[in-house]
């Protein structure tokens, strides 16, 4: 396991929000994408030391993509150190994260089940609910995360093969799984999409990414009437601001990197562990009366 986390002195002790963690990263390597969390030189905080469980997704089973790095990760630790049995997605050249993650699910008491593949592909998205559901005995929560991103020159510099992978990464899949995966989930099931600020804000050179991520969050709340009413199912997504992940590595810009999360109140980029209590209230039965709703965690930044 790596020992050279970025960790507060915990999460509940009341502290000065805008000196918990490191300002923009100082140290930054731009890997190909998918970049991975063990190639980072600052690696963030995942919740490996500073995320502290209390029993509230006991008996649970979940299946996450794209959950061996960043707020996947973060939200896959937690739910382990909440009590759920864990699923997680990741492409098979990030085997080493997705194995580290499995460590400290399996150090919470909690089963691990480590899915490879490319969620870009209708196929595999079918038999990951199907491999998930067979060796967790079922799933009550859906967390779809992967994700792509990358830099972009602008609209005529971008090929129709890249504009093609980013939807069917980050839109098609959460299609694809989420219709494999309704049939398999009681009422009380939840389901939570990732989008992103930029669904809201867009950024001109990652234009692209910023459209699939509109169409998730329209996709969250087009579909939670019809979730609820004939299924008992919660559908909801989580809008992340500036997170310092992996994802901002591959294929990104190191200066304007060097500079993330600065444009917020608390000059700094957030940490994914600070996103997992929001997927952890989404996927309890404590958020038993939120549905369509698209949760803000953008250090101030706000979402329209």
């Amino acid at each position: 396991m790596p020992t050279d986390l970025i960790t507060p002195q915990d999460l509940v002790t009341p502290q000065d929000p805008r000196s918990q963690y490191p300002g923009p990263p100082s140290d930054v390597e731009i890997q190909p994408a998918p970049a991975t969390q063990t190639a980072m030189s600052e690696k963030p905080d995942c919740g490996e030391v500073s995320y502290k469980g209390s029993g509230r997704l006991t008996g649970r089973k979940a299946l996450l993509t794209g959950a061996d790095s960043g707020i996947g990760r973060a939200a896959a630790i937690a739910f382990a150190r909440e009590g759920a049995d864990v699923a997680i997605c990741y492409l098979p050249e990030e085997q080493e994260d997705a194995e580290d993650v499995a460590e400290y699910i399996r150090e919470a008491g909690r089963k691990a089940v480590l899915l490879p593949g490319d969620v870009a592909n209708e196929g595999f998205c079918q038999r990951l609910v199907t491999d998930a559901v067979k060796q967790l005995g079922g799933i009550d929560i859906l967390v779809n995360n992967a994700g792509k991103m990358g830099k972009t020159e602008g609209l005529l510099d971008t090929s129709t093969e890249r504009f093609d992978s980013l939807m069917k990464t980050n839109l098609y899949s959460i299609f694809w799984i989420t219709k494999a995966a309704v049939p398999h989930l009681r009422p009380g099931a939840s389901i939570i999409n990732t989008t992103s600020i930029q669904g809201f804000e867009p950024s001109g050179n990652i234009f692209d990414y910023a459209i699939t991520k509109a169409a998730i969050a329209n996709f969250t709340k087009g579909l939670s009437e019809q979730l609820m009413e004939k299924y008992g199912i919660r559908i909801n997504a989580v809008a992340p601001g500036p997170i310092w992940t992996p994802l901002q590595e591959a294929d990104g810009d190191e200066k304007k990197l060097k500079k993330l999360g600065s444009k917020t109140p608390y000059k700094r980029p957030g940490q994914p562990v600070e996103l997992a209590p929001v997927y952890v209230l989404l996927a309890s039965q404590e958020g038993s009366y939120i549905t369509g709703e698209i949760y803000g965690v953008t250090g101030g930044m706000g979402i329209a």
